[in-house]
């Protein structure tokens, strides 16, 4: 589930399903001092942050005691179409008939979740492969994460009456979400005031991330760990075991109308084994994360360099420890986009003085990307969430390290390099550093540096306009690569592409690292 959520009305015995609570979590543990003192401490946390003499007006994000956000005029027009929903959402709550709640609600939540998407491929979490940016209907059966074993050859019962459901629904996919929230909104009015104000990107998300989990339950390596990771990034919305039940409910209700023509009580009953199980992994990893990390951090702008127009290298001071590894990101929150995060990779390795610095390029209309290039300053307040992410360095390895960094995607490849070098390492590394125009090459002195102090790195930069060559089709170039484990960062067209290149050069699938699609959705973003 990647979405925020507060307490649901009645703990999963809404909808219809006689008070049984089909999605009751197995452990609902009483509220703990910790929970009571939550929003305290985090005003503490700020209060203790927050420069001296700065205005409050670049304060913590929206709902913080320090901080009634500024909403800007696009912003309150997305809250003035929420309010006629909300209008809506209490004069159907008392009609039975599934269709009335779709006709008062669908009319006002259409243009709030199908307006364009915001954020391009470049602000996703560069090395990643981001949610399709294209309005229109989502792909509800989504691929096996790139790299790691694809769906068993034999399906359990469960698992074929789950992708009959979606293959069944695929070419509906936005009805279907569009539903979701109708149910949702209707049944739990109260979760609505926590999610994003305009629902552009989130409107796929939440499903999304619902059905790949589903797409992958008799993988359960790869489902383990996906769930795992999407429990622990729904810290920082509040997100808790009790919450569960209402979404688990809604995507059922959602599911059931639009595969009316396969649903029955045995498909029925696949689907509630399958979300409680994956409602409780996700349960679980929060309750154990909980006990080692916050759910979020605070961080203060410190240093904001504009490379270029519209590229902005940005520094942040965590107001707590913030423990990462090279090649991961992570999600930021600005207080101008109040419960809109975005993903963005970590600029280097760890460092001494707890700094932490993202790459990030101003999109058209993207709300958080243009926010950290052209608003942000330093002495500015931020959001972080957890770090995630696998394409990280596997020190017991001598392999050497084949980098393919496209755009702004440079960023967690420096951070690699860096890696490296901290180890103390001496094993080849080969980065070819991919751009458009030699304007794109924002961050290449700082590379050719790097080389010039480590006789193992060569940095190969290849502008497109100049040799009419794409970044794969120059690595070809080169090799032979086949002792080299290789690492691919930047827009989705060159993930998909570099990767039939590294494996046409002999590098196997388990070799080569990105963050798939999956763990995307499942971050928060």
């Amino acid at each position: 589930m990647d979405a925020p959520t507060t307490t649901s009305a009645d703990n999963g015995t809404s909808g219809g399903n006689g008070g049984s609570g089909w999605f009751t979590p197995r452990k609902e543990p009483a509220p703990t001092p910790a929970d009571r003192e939550r929003e305290t401490e985090g005003a503490s946390r700020l209060a203790a942050l927050r420069p001296v003499g700065r205005s409050t007006e670049t304060g913590p994000a929206e709902g913080s005691p320090q901080r009634q956000g500024r909403r800007t005029g696009e912003e309150a027009g997305a809250l003035t179409r929420i309010s006629a929903l909300e209008d809506a959402v209490h004069t159907a709550a008392g009609q039975e008939a599934p269709e009335a709640v779709q006709e008062a609600v669908e009319p006002f939540l259409a243009p709030v979740m199908r307006e364009p998407r915001t954020e391009s491929p470049a602000e996703a979490p560069v090395g990643r492969s981001p949610v399709p940016s294209q309005p229109g209907p989502v792909p509800i059966r989504p691929s096996a994460p790139a790299g790691r074993p694809a769906a068993v050859a034999e399906q359990s019962p469960d698992a074929v009456l789950i992708r009959r459901t979606m293959a069944e629904v695929g070419s509906v996919a936005d009805k279907v979400t569009s539903y979701f929230y109708a149910l949702l909104f209707v049944r739990h009015p109260d979760l609505r005031s926590l999610f994003p104000a305009a629902m552009d990107t989130q409107r796929d998300r939440l499903l999304k991330a619902l059905l790949t989990a589903a797409e992958h339950i008799d993988n359960t390596a790869v489902l383990v760990d996906y769930l795992q990771n999407l429990g622990r990034g729904h810290r920082k919305y509040g997100t808790r075991p009790e919450h569960y039940p209402a979404v688990g409910e809604c995507l059922i209700g959602s599911l059931s109308r639009f595969a009316s023509a396969i649903w029955d009580a045995e498909t029925e009953a696949a689907w509630v084994r399958a979300y409680t199980t994956i409602s409780q992994v996700m349960i679980d990893a929060a309750a154990s994360d909980e006990l080692r990390a916050p759910a979020w951090w605070y961080a203060e702008v410190v240093a904001h360099d504009l490379r270029t127009p519209d590229v902005a290298v940005v520094t942040v001071r965590p107001d707590q420890p913030y423990p990462f590894l090279a090649g991961q990101y992570t999600s930021l929150e600005t207080p101008w986009w109040p419960r809109i995060w975005r993903h963005y990779s970590f600029a280097s390795a760890p460092r001494s003085d707890g700094l932490l610095s993202f790459h990030v390029k101003a999109v058209p209309a993207g709300w958080v990307s243009n926010a950290l290039v052209h608003r942000a300053r330093p002495g500015d307040i931020i959001r972080l969430g957890p770090p995630a992410g696998s394409m990280t360095v596997d020190h017991s390895s001598d392999n050497g390290l084949l980098c393919l960094g496209g755009g702004t995607g440079i960023a967690p490849i420096k951070a690699l390099v860096e890696d490296v070098a901290e180890h103390g390492e001496r094993r080849p590394v080969e980065v070819f550093y991919g751009a458009r125009t030699d304007h794109d090459l924002y961050d290449i002195d700082t590379m050719l540096r790097l080389q010039q102090s480590h006789p193992w790195l060569a940095v190969r930069p290849v502008v497109d306009h100049q040799a009419h060559l794409h970044l794969p089709d120059a690595v070809r170039e080169y090799g032979p690569w086949n002792e080299y484990d290789a690492y691919l960062s930047g827009p989705p067209g060159m993930i998909r592409s570099g990767m039939d290149a590294l494996r046409d050069a002999g590098i196997p699938s388990d070799r080569i690292r990105h963050d798939s699609v999956e763990e995307l959705v499942g971050a928060g973003d």
